[in-house]
């Protein structure tokens, strides 16, 4: 059988990302192609990445494959914010296929959110959870058998799901993902032409056992999996041997969980003579435990994302986030220490969240001052404790546009039109800071451009403090 495997991530449709201009590769969509291709199926792929709509596909649809499998990529952070953007241009490309009479497979976080959507605009099956094994089940019927575990499908007007499948509990069973699909040389164009350098994704995990209650956990929930050391060092000298990154993305939602695990890497990298710095993310009480920042250190850690998301212990706490504010200020100074950056992911808007919590968050941040913030306002998904608490207030909006968009959707402490200001406000604060902090008196016009900035938001702000009875 001829299958189309494709994605709906247009990076231009994402403003934000599209400046940024850090495209990574579709990993998921990568290793379900390459899961195929190792059962001797015929795979021809449609990287949305750099297209600039989705009627780019018919080209390939007019060569009349005998499916269309829109396999999202489980391990971009965006996939799992179900923006509406690209919802929209996957139901595009499903309409362009069934007028063709192509067969349509739907995969992903959003098809798991919102499946009747999906199965209603035209795709015959959607996979629900982990999706290479159903893939393949599926492909091996020829696509026709609706007893495969882990699909979703319409029959007279209503969903039916069959029974749930089980995790790959061995990721090393699963082929490399196959980058030979892409066109690497656009990805690292992109990287070089704004950077400087060259950046590549690879996985080591997958899942999250712990239970903030914000976080979304759609395809894996709560089980975490991880490929062997010694595997993950051999795919790092594969990809170092074939296209020369300067530089590593590790998309787990939590590196270096497993006991031993980083320990057993470094050796194994060492063996290979293996070192590409790379960045990734973790947690701040897994820091600050045993030996855990040196060995992030020698295994060529640059830099580090921890999920700081508040300064106030009481919103930590109604997150069920599982650490403390000490955990955080200890992890950024053991990180720095080693001469790794650090990086805060911060929310603002949680509900029960006061002026003085949002305070105390401006607070940590100044004084702790890592290398990099990035701040959203608190987003409901789907699934989440959160998500319920909040859900009959999402009645206009459920999702996001685009990974700019960080508007409101429900009720919070203050008005909407606060957090825009105090989200422009507290980087602007941050950004003047830094600045100042590490003289860097080359860049003293960009500071006085924050400086100009904050002193116009700062009475924004502040009126609007002023003007709102807290909920």
């Amino acid at each position: 059988m001829k299958i189309l495997l494709a994605h709906s991530y247009f990076l231009k449709f994402d403003p934000k990302q599209f400046r940024q201009q850090q495209p990574y590769a579709p990993l998921g969509t990568l290793f379900a192609g390459a899961y195929l291709k190792q059962q001797g199926f015929e795979v021809d792929f449609f990287d949305a990445m750099f297209a600039d709509k989705p009627n780019e596909i018919i080209p390939q649809l007019e060569a009349k494959p005998d499916v269309l499998v829109i396999y999202e990529d489980d391990f971009n952070y965006l996939t799992k914010m179900c923006l509406t953007r690209m919802r929209e241009a996957a139901f595009d490309m499903i309409r362009l296929a069934k007028a063709r009479g192509v067969k349509v497979i739907v995969h992903g976080s959003d098809v798991t959110d919102h499946v009747s959507e999906y199965l209603e605009r035209g795709a015959d099956y959607a996979i629900l959870g982990e999706g290479e094994q159903t893939l393949l089940e599926l492909a091996q019927t020829g696509f026709e058998s609706r007893s495969v575990a882990g699909l979703a499908y319409l029959e007279n007007h209503e969903v039916i799901e069959t029974e749930r499948r089980n995790f790959i509990e061995n990721l090393d069973e699963l082929p490399d993902p196959d980058f030979s699909m892409i066109d690497i040389e656009k990805y690292r164009n992109a990287w070089t032409m704004r950077h400087g350098y060259f950046s590549m994704n690879i996985s080591t995990t997958r899942g999250c056992p712990y239970h903030c209650n914000w976080c979304a956990k759609p395809i894996y929930g709560q089980i975490y999996h991880s490929f062997s050391p010694e595997r993950i060092a051999r795919h790092i000298k594969f990809l170092q041997d074939n296209f020369h990154p300067d530089h590593l993305w590790i998309t787990d939602d939590i590196f270096g969980l497993k006991p031993g695990w980083l320990e057993k890497f470094r050796v194994e990298c060492e063996k290979l003579n293996v070192r590409i710095p790379y960045k990734c993310q973790t947690r701040a009480d897994l820091v600050v435990r045993g030996t855990m920042a040196d060995d992030l250190k020698r295994t060529g850690a640059e830099e580090i994302w921890i999920g700081a998301e508040s300064g106030s212990q009481k919103i930590l706490d109604a997150m069920e986030k599982g650490i403390k504010i000490s955990h955080v200020e200890e992890a950024t100074r053991r990180i720095k220490s080693l001469g790794i950056r650090i990086a805060y992911f911060i929310q603002f808007g949680y509900p029960g969240e006061l002026w003085a919590d949002i305070q105390a968050t401006r607070k940590m941040i100044l004084n702790q001052m890592p290398d990099e913030v990035g701040i959203s306002v608190s987003y409901p998904l789907p699934g989440t404790k959160f998500y319920e608490r909040v859900k009959d207030q999402l009645k206009q909006k459920a999702n996001w546009t685009d990974s700019d968009d960080l508007e409101m959707m429900f009720s919070g402490t203050y008005s909407k039109s606060f957090y825009r200001i105090l989200h422009r406000l507290v980087h602007a604060e941050y950004r003047l800071f830094l600045n100042l902090k590490q003289r860097r008196w080359a860049k003293l016009p960009r500071a006085a451009w924050h400086l100009m900035r904050y002193c116009v938001l700062a009475p924004q702000l502040y009126f609007q403090v002023s003007k709102t009875k807290p909920t």
